[in-house]
C-alpha cells in the first residue's frame, strides 16, 4: 500500500516520506480501513518541526496524522459494531470512548507510540472509529475528527453547552474556530470572530458570523467584545494560547466559560485574577470523545452543516498540502484525497 511516513531525526518536511508499505492485517479486535480522506491540524505541523508535547525529533519512523475516514474493508474474528462496507471516521483518541478527560483515554493517533491515517490502509480498534456524518463527502468529514469534535467539546459537551441566545466569541478562521461558527450558529448563538484579514471577516459573515473585529485595527479587541455585548460573551473558544488568553478573559462575562485550545502563541499574561472576579471558568480542552465524536456527526447531519474545505491535495502531493496549511492564506481546512 502506498503511506507517507516521518523518517526519525528530521525537524522538516524533507523527513516525510512516500513508500510502499505492506497491507496491514486487522486482529480480533480490530477494524481494516480503507482510508479515502485525511485532514490537517497544527498539530501535525509541530510533529514535522520536533517541537509537539515533549519536543524533540521523532525517534521512530511515523506514518503521520490523526485525521481519515474511509470504509470498513475488513473486520477481526471479535468486532461486532462494524461490518464491511460502513463509513467510518478515525478517533484522535483511541480508548476514550466517554466521559471527562482521563488518564487512561489512550494513544493519540498521528504521533508515538501511535499510529497514523495517511495510509491507503489502516487498521483501528473498534474503539478508534465512529460512524462517519451521512451527509458528508470523504473530504468534508475528514475533518472532524480533531478540530471538529475540538470545537463540540468546547462548545457543547462542557458544564453549560451552548443554546439560543448565548454569545460566543471564535479567535481566527482556522479549521477549529470555522467548525465551531457552525456548530454555535446551529445551537442558536450570537458568533462574534475575529481575524486581521478583513477578506477573511467577510467569508466568515458569509457562514454566518454575526460580529466581526479586525484584531489589528482593535489591538484592545477583548474590551471590545465586552463592550459590545454589554458585558462580555458566554464562551470563548480560546485558540491563540498565552498570547491571546488576557484578551479574552477582557472578553468573557461574568459566569462565563473559555475553554482553552490554543498554542499558537504561547507567551502572554495569563495571570488568572480576570477570572476571579467575573466568577468564570477556564477549562483545558484536548480534542475529545469518541461519544462527542458520535454526538457531533448526529449534529452535522440533523442541522447540515457543511465543514469549510479550504484545498483538497492529491495523495502524492501531501508535502504541498503541509506547505500550504502553514501559510496565511488557510481558511478551514485543508484536505488529502486517497
Amino acid at each position: 500500500m502506498r503511506a507517507w511516513q516521518l523518517r526519525p531525526g528530521f525537524t522538516t518536511l524533507e523527513g516525510l516520506q512516500f513508500l510502499d508499505l505492506p497491507k496491514p492485517v486487522p486482529g480480533p479486535n480490530e477494524v481494516l480501513v480503507r482510508v479515502r480522506a485525511c485532514s490537517l491540524n497544527y498539530r501535525d505541523q509541530l510533529i514535522i518541526a520536533g517541537k509537539y508535547s515533549a519536543g524533540g525529533p521523532l525517534d521512530q519512523a511515523l506514518v503521520p496524522l490523526s485525521d481519515g475516514v474511509g470504509e470498513v474493508e475488513a473486520v477481526g474474528s471479535a468486532v461486532t459494531r462494524y461490518r464491511a462496507g460502513d463509513r467510518v471516521a478515525s478517533c484522535f483518541f483511541q480508548a476514550w470512548e466517554a466521559g471527562p478527560a482521563n488518564a487512561r483515554q489512550g494513544a493519540a493517533l498521528g504521533a508515538p507510540p501511535a499510529k497514523g491515517m495517511l495510509a491507503e490502509y489502516v487498521t483501528l480498534p473498534e474503539t478508534g472509529i465512529v460512524p462517519m456524518a451521512n451527509s458528508l463527502s470523504f473530504e468534508e468529514a475528514a475533518t472532524l475528527p480533531c478540530a471538529g469534535v475540538t470545537a463540540w467539546n468546547a462548545l457543547m459537551a462542557g458544564p453549560k453547552p451552548v443554546v439560543p441566545g448565548r454569545t460566543v466569541l471564535l479567535l481566527g478562521t482556522g479549521g477549529v474556530s470555522l467548525l465551531a461558527l457552525q456548530i454555535a450558529k446551529a445551537a442558536g448563538a450570537r458568533v462574534i470572530l475575529t481575524s486581521s484579514d478583513d477578506a477573511k471577516l467577510a467569508r466568515a459573515r458569509a457562514l454566518g458570523a454575526d460580529e466581526l473585529i479586525n484584531y489589528r485595527t482593535t489591538p484592545g479587541w477583548g474590551a471590545a467584545v465586552a463592550q459590545l455585548t454589554g458585558g462580555g460573551v458566554d464562551h470563548v473558544v480560546e485558540v491563540g494560547g498565552a498570547g491571546t488568553l488576557g484578551q479574552s478573559v477582557a472578553a468573557v462575562a461574568c459566569a462565563g466559560e473559555i475553554a482553552l485550545i490554543g498554542v499558537l502563541a504561547r507567551e502572554g499574561a495569563t495571570h488568572p485574577i480576570g477570572l476571579m472576579f467575573k466568577g468564570a471558568t477556564l477549562r483545558g480542552i484536548f480534542v475529545g470523545s469518541a461519544a462527542m465524536a458520535r454526538d457531533l456527526n448526529l449534529a452535522i447531519d440533523r442541522n447540515g452543516i457543511k465543514p469549510v474545505v479550504d484545498r483538497v491535495f492529491a495523495l502524492e502531493d501531501a508535502v504541498e498540502a503541509y506547505r500550504y496549511q502553514a501559510t496565511p492564506a488557510l481558511f478551514g481546512k485543508v484536505v488529502i484525497r486517497l
